[in-house]
């Protein structure tokens, strides 16, 4: 692990602070000196105090992809131990918290290995430049190091892709539609939907759920043209005719399968070829032939001990949409 610079290098602008106890300094730098300025202990170093994972290329190449979309692109700050490596020196006595860094050695990257990696990657790309946000601790001994990389990387815990889908629904047509068959009123899934993607009582759908079947239920060529506002339309008028339909059965989560999501899978992809059939020529869409179809399936039998007890996964929910399809004489 070598961590000697060739020249010493200085930071302005840097913000000295306690964290825990432990004195930290919080600043930015620039791409090119992030990267001088740094090195990884890797997890196979000789000296058997190294940690970190081998650099996931994908996820550098990610990164960088993420960073071309502009200002937009925010992301946290590099963690960094400097090992006592780097001096602050305040500006005036009246400010001792405000002043520069006097970088004698690298510092430990210990989180952002792979934002560093697609930084690095940005910046050769278009031959610009990059503040980069930093927090660095005065000094860890090894052991507080390698303690901390651990649990930074096993207690922290992702937000889920359902509040993920929830996050993006203004930029993203199907998780905007997923979301208003949530949160509507009207809609047949207000009540049994969870935004956040934690099944409770009563709640067994998840936003990621019903963003599955929703791609399903919009998937054909002729229904990419449609606004997200009529997808939606035709989303709460063919699940509502549905409930209406089998009403019983769609509060009955225990004791049917009816929203179950691998029946909802197949009653998406059936649903699938229902609107398909229900646009006509001149980009028109005959709604009535969509509850009409939909009634045609009055005599499924949805219950958990019925002859849909076995089916499970995607070929399961292929399967049963094919015969739902036949039912309801779409051809």
């Amino acid at each position: 692990m070598n961590s000697s610079l060739v020249k010493q290098v200085v930071i302005e602008n840097v913000l000295l602070c306690k964290i825990r106890g432990k004195i930290a300094y919080q600043s930015s730098f620039s791409a090119h000196d992030a990267i001088s300025l740094t090195y990884v202990k890797a997890y196979d170093d000789p000296s058997g105090k190294g940690y970190q994972r081998p650099v996931d290329i994908r996820r550098c190449n990610e990164f960088s992809f993420y960073l071309s979309k502009g200002d937009d692109a925010l992301f946290t700050p590099l963690l960094l131990n400097a090992a006592s490596s780097w001096e602050f020196i305040a500006y005036d006595k009246q400010r001792p918290s405000f002043g520069r860094l006097v970088c004698k050695a690298k510092a430990s990257l210990m989180d952002g290995q792979h934002r560093l990696g697609g930084i690095k990657r940005y910046i050769q790309e278009t031959n610009s430049e990059l503040n980069v946000p930093f927090v660095a601790f005065h000094y860890l001994d090894e052991d507080e190091e390698i303690q901390l990389f651990n649990i930074i990387n096993t207690k922290a815990k992702g937000i889920g892709p359902s509040l993920s889908k929830y996050l993006t629904r203004q930029s993203d047509d199907t998780s905007w539609i997923a979301t208003e068959l949530i949160v509507r009123a009207e809609s047949p899934f207000y009540h049994i939907g969870s935004i956040v993607g934690k099944r409770n009582k009563g709640r067994h759908i998840t936003l990621q759920n019903l963003y599955r079947t929703i791609t399903y239920l919009t998937k054909k060529n002729n229904t990419s043209g449609l606004t997200k506002e009529t997808k939606l339309h035709l989303s709460l008028l063919y699940y509502n005719t549905i409930k209406e339909l089998f009403y019983s059965q769609w509060i009955d989560y225990k004791g049917q399968r009816l929203t179950h999501i691998v029946c909802l899978d197949a009653l998406s992809l059936a649903g699938a070829e229902l609107i398909e059939s229900c646009i006509k020529d001149d980009g028109k869409i005959d709604y009535k032939m969509i509850t009409r179809k939909v009634n045609n399936l009055k005599n499924v039998d949805w219950s958990i001990d019925g002859p849909l007890k076995y089916i499970k996964g995607i070929s399961g929910s292929k399967a049963l949409a094919a015969d739902l399809v036949e039912q309801m004489q779409i051809r």
